[in-house]
């Protein structure tokens, strides 16, 4: 007697001849077998960062530093480097704690401040001077933005325009773009990190994205930005091909140091100081010269007439 049931075709060809791997085609429609077959395996960005600072920096540097760790919560922060001379020794540390980018703030002077910004262990790695530096402490602007959250990196367009500004722009989307992986991280993304190019400087902005009116909160969804802050302008210096050091790729010729520039005015002011004390001097010399010529004319004056009143006597 035949069976009533038939077995199913998806049966006879996994119990059949093929004992090795399913051919895709051969699995049924059943949604759990094609859906891990046809499953695409997503790159995970697994980009961390190593933040740390040199001795010497002052308050409004390390506030800076703390509003950065803020928005990005994929940074790790260490302790500050003992010596400014060994920074061959940075990838060493990123590597300890399992990171593949480093932001090293180097202090001089207890004035200056360097931002150096790298890829270890391999490079390449830009040097940068900081400038015009403004907290969130300073600013106390309106703008707010969750902790953790993820921010839009975005860049100008003349970024594309110079090879030093495609490299830098790969390099910042590497460091200030936030992992959806990682650690401390919201699934929120509410703010905007905002990198722009002018006067072949790069100048950093903070914007909160707000999606309706604060004054109309029931009225239609409008688009706007307030600032949060921090906001500081960035001067490329040099970029190397290794991690803090190697072969230099690109100079700026137009960067002048800052102690170059303050022992400038400090000579400026003393050729105004040497100017005025020799000025002093001759109005000295010429207000001598001239008692000179009045005490000579005078003497002249008081001796011609005694001349006159030995004469007269005299008659």
């Amino acid at each position: 007697m035949a069976p009533v049931i038939k077995p199913h075709e998806h049966d006879i060809t996994i119990t059949g001849k093929h004992k090795g791997k399913r051919k895709a085609e051969d699995l049924g429609a059943y949604g759990e077998d094609d859906a891990q077959a046809t499953a695409i395996k997503k790159r995970k960005n697994k980009q961390r960062v190593l933040m740390l600072s040199s001795r010497g920096i002052t308050h409004r540097m390390r506030h800076l530093m703390n509003d950065l760790e803020v928005l990005l919560p994929h940074v790790k922060k260490d302790s500050k480097l003992d010596s400014k001379n060994h920074l061959h020794l940075l990838p060493e540390l990123a590597d300890l704690h399992s990171c593949n980018n480093a932001l090293y703030f180097e202090a001089r002077r207890h004035e200056d401040l360097y931002l150096w910004a790298a890829k270890t262990p391999n490079g390449p790695s830009v040097k940068l001077h900081v400038q015009n530096v403004h907290t969130m402490d300073e600013l106390k602007m309106t703008g707010n933005c969750l902790k953790g959250s993820r921010g839009i990196v975005s860049f100008d367009a003349a970024f594309e325009e110079t090879e030093w500004g495609r490299l830098t722009k790969e390099l910042f989307t590497h460091i200030f773009g936030v992992p959806a992986q990682a650690r401390r991280t919201k699934p929120f993304i509410d703010h905007i990190l905002t990198f722009s190019i002018l006067d072949s400087k790069i100048w950093f902005r903070n914007f909160q994205i707000i999606e309706k009116d604060p004054l109309q909160p029931n009225g239609p969804p409008e688009m706007s930005l307030v600032e949060i802050g921090p906001r500081f302008v960035l001067t490329p210096i040099r970029i190397f091909e290794g991690a803090f050091g190697g072969a230099t790729v690109f100079a700026n010729p137009e960067f002048v140091s800052p102690a170059l520039v303050r022992s400038a005015i400090r000579k400026e002011k003393g050729d105004k100081y040497k100017d005025r004390k020799l000025a002093e001097r001759e109005r000295v010399t010429r207000q001598i010269e001239r008692n000179v010529r009045r005490t000579r004319l005078e003497w002249q004056r008081t001796t011609s007439t005694r001349i006159d009143e030995e004469r007269v006597c005299g008659q």
